[in-house]
């Protein structure tokens, strides 16, 4: 048992980290739905959800800097230190590539949204759900079973996210004749497909935070 877990014994329940991680795992619910919205909204009606994004990716932005400022005055921490930098870290990556996806759909006038957006906006949506339920999970570590399972359906949603994400690029290859579409689409798929893979290594932290504390 390290230096901090053994001073956790003795230290009042935390009020600090847990609270703005759970503040940052809801704001990316919203930032995935409001990115599944603009999936399914024709061209003209985007921009106000394009805004909200926006907005969004500022409140993700201060909150993972006020984590950070609590990281440096705390001695204290409810789990390791490397560990709330990882996840601040890794949390602050799903919110950038869900951004990042939307100010392509943006920039590039994208039209069409075709149903592979749409499903890879499903997947992230689902995967930040589960990161909600992970991260109020660890408010109580030894509930280990319960964010064992968390984890296991976020890396699912993962493997899920890379199958249709290949398959999406497979079919632009083979049916759109159009270069600057195949550019546009793949553009967008990626962003929709590293977002996911962010989410997996927010269960990636997760998952090693248990082990320490089991």
């Amino acid at each position: 048992m390290n230096l901090n877990s053994i001073f956790q014994f003795f230290v009042p329940k935390d009020t600090k980290f847990i609270p703005l991680f759970e503040k940052v795992s809801l704001n990316l619910v919203e930032m995935a739905n409001t990115l599944h919205e603009i999936a399914n909204l024709p061209k003209g009606e985007r921009d106000n959800h394009f805004k909200k994004m926006e907005e969004l990716e500022n409140v993700t932005e201060n909150t993972t800097h006020k984590i950070q400022l609590e990281l440096s005055r705390n001695f204290i921490t409810p789990f390791d230190r490397e560990d709330i930098y990882a996840l601040t870290k890794a949390m602050d990556n799903v919110a950038d590539f869900m951004h990042g996806a939307s100010s392509k759909m943006k920039l590039y006038q994208v039209e069409k949204i075709t149903k592979s957006i749409r499903k890879l906006t499903e997947i992230n949506l689902e995967a930040c759900q589960l990161i909600v339920v992970g991260i109020s999970d660890l408010r109580d570590i030894h509930k280990q079973k319960t964010l064992k399972e968390t984890c296991k359906k976020i890396n699912k949603l993962e493997s899920k996210s890379d199958s249709v994400f290949d398959k999406a690029v497979a079919d632009i290859f083979e049916n759109e004749t159009d270069a600057k579409n195949i550019i546009k689409y793949k553009e967008v798929l990626s962003s929709l497909e590293e977002a996911t893979d962010k989410c997996k290594s927010v269960s990636n932290v997760l998952e090693q935070i248990l082990v320490k504390h089991s």
